[in-house]
């Protein structure tokens, strides 16, 4: 694929994306959202807890609050124990209640039950929007990509919530990822590392991922995946906006259009006779 090729569909896909970013967020990403409020945040000395007793735990809440979002614990489940506060306020000798004087505070703790997504049933709940279609050989040939690169690439059990991880020379995936999930965040983690493991790397979180996820999306375009809105609600979850798109536009298109060559050099040389 020439230069000029790659940068052209790297502009009409990035122009798709600043369309979906100023329409806001979809329906699907406010119903996930609005899911994600209902569930706690623990300390965290909670969140050492809940993994010591189940490590594998993703969503984790009460069983009033599963109630409340449709799921119900399912029977013989055994519930896993977190500290909640709790704050006692004894009255001192002669002070009454009409008055509220001489009040103490007691900060206590007593073990409460919370249960993960996995040990409910019932409706199912939302998500986030994902790539789809059939990467077919470019996922092959994204593989070995990321090794002509240098860059070391394993399947293995990420934290709750992950589906790839880069770290630097190595990118780690969530083994099980349908392909075209696979592929695209594949790519997302290889522009992490093209671009954030360098000097000039953001300070941002916002930008870093906005940047990671541009790249994937004008990737996934080109072979023809359907994007649907996961790109952009992906960048809203970190919050990334038109703005901070377009602040990156040149890092984006430079390192997308070099994704897709690599590819074709990829699949070229898989197409030689051996």
């Amino acid at each position: 694929m020439k230069a000029e090729e790659a940068r052209k569909i790297a502009d009409n896909a990035l122009t798709e994306l600043n369309d979906a970013l100023s329409r806001g967020k979809s329906d699907q990403l406010v119903k996930y959202l609005g899911m994600l409020a209902r569930f706690h945040r623990y300390s965290f000395g909670n969140v050492l807890l809940i993994l010591s007793q189940k490590s594998d735990a993703t969503h984790v809440a009460g069983f009033h609050t599963w109630k409340q979002l449709g799921r119900i614990v399912k029977k013989g489940e055994k519930g896993i124990v977190i500290l909640a506060p709790m704050v006692i306020r004894p009255k001192a000798d002669g002070i009454t209640e009409e008055t509220g004087e001489g009040e103490k505070r007691i900060l206590r703790f007593r073990a409460v039950h919370v249960f993960d997504v996995s040990q409910t049933d019932g409706h199912e709940l939302p998500s986030p929007a994902q790539v789809s279609g059939d990467p077919a050989e470019h996922l092959v040939s994204l593989r070995a990509l990321v090794a002509e690169k240098g860059i070391a690439l394993d399947y293995d059990d990420l934290p709750a919530g992950a589906d790839g991880v880069s770290r630097g020379g190595r990118i780690s995936i969530r083994p099980g990822l349908e392909p075209a999930n696979e592929f695209s965040v594949t790519v997302h983690e290889l522009a992490h590392e093209l671009l954030h493991c360098r000097d000039e790397r953001p300070e941002s979180k916002t930008v870093r991922e906005t940047e990671a996820e541009a790249v994937a999306f004008v990737v996934c375009r080109a072979i023809g995946l359907d994007t649907g809105t996961a790109a952009s609600d992906y960048i809203q979850l970190y919050d990334g906006k038109p703005e901070t798109l377009a602040a990156s536009l040149e890092r984006i298109q430079r390192t997308a259009g070099e994704v897709l060559g690599g590819l074709e050099v990829a699949i070229n040389c898989e197409s030689e006779p051996k």
